[in-house]
């Protein structure tokens, strides 16, 4: 059985507004924990989530872009390098962002795993979906961030 995160939400902004908090780094650490997103944004490329701690900087995660359609979509690979699993690309899951054009509004669309495919999977996914709430919280972070800058 397939174990998915799905998360959803409506911003009130043009798609290039949220697209432009999504992988700009100066916009992605007001609301990924202080993290900034770094990476070309190509095919291949190396992204990775910097932040600091307590006064120490580190990669919170990391992973590769595998796809990316500037404005629409954006498929990347995660993991937690701090964890005590193996760096191995087997215990790598991918996030999905959609974003759709509705009317004034944009759908952003959400999806994290597979963790049926990795190590400490089912773990791993109780984690992210907390409850229900998986990338909730974050969704909603991002659309007051978005729909302040008007």
């Amino acid at each position: 059985m397939s174990l998915i995160v799905k998360n959803r939400i409506v911003i009130h902004a043009p798609v290039s507004n949220v697209w432009n908090a999504l992988t700009n780094p100066q916009e992605t650490k007001k609301y990924m924990f202080g993290c900034e997103a770094l990476s070309e944004w190509t095919v291949g490329s190396p992204l990775v989530w910097k932040g600091n701690f307590n006064g120490v900087e580190l990669i919170a995660v990391k992973g590769n872009v595998v796809d990316i359609r500037p404005g629409s979509y954006l498929a990347y690979t995660t993991f937690d390098p701090n964890s005590s699993l193996p760096d191995v690309p087997e215990n790598y899951v991918t996030v999905t962002y959609t974003l759709t054009s509705a009317g004034e509004d944009t759908i952003f669309d959400v999806t994290q795993g597979d963790f049926s495919t990795v190590a400490d999977g089912e773990r791993r996914y109780t984690e992210t979906y907390n409850g229900g709430e998986g990338w909730n919280p974050i969704l909603r972070e991002i659309k007051k961030l978005v729909e302040s800058q008007g």
